[in-house]
């Protein structure tokens, strides 16, 4: 019966500090810069799939496009939101692609080192 309990508590106070544990650390990245750049992510992922996935692939690997799994190492975030905008080599200007997206993409890429 003592074992019982003891395994029970140990197996409470595990699950209450594993979620514990988990919402703090989600609480501090909300917060901050992390935070936002999460709810970006997601936008921008949005955004590439609308609109850029069918030549640079789902998985930013390439295709008719060139590979971005890397564009961060080659472009800062304004590089490419202006290569978004006005195009570059056989990419044609993105003009369905408004300032505010193609600066959400270009942020979320640019992080893609």
């Amino acid at each position: 019966m003592k074992k019982w309990l003891l395994t029970m508590l140990f197996a409470t106070a595990l699950m209450l500090g594993a979620c514990g544990g988990g919402g703090d650390s989600g609480g501090e990245s909300t917060g901050g810069d992390e935070g936002g750049s999460t709810t970006d992510s997601a936008a921008a992922e949005e955004i590439f799939e609308s609109n850029c996935a069918s030549c640079h692939g789902a998985d930013l690997s390439g295709g008719n496009g060139p590979d971005l799994t890397a564009v961060g190492a080659d472009y800062s975030s304004d590089e490419i939101a202006d290569i978004i905008q006005n195009g570059k080599g056989s990419m044609p200007a993105q003009e369905n692609v408004s300032e505010g997206d193609a600066q959400t993409l270009a942020d979320w890429l640019a992080e893609k080192k």
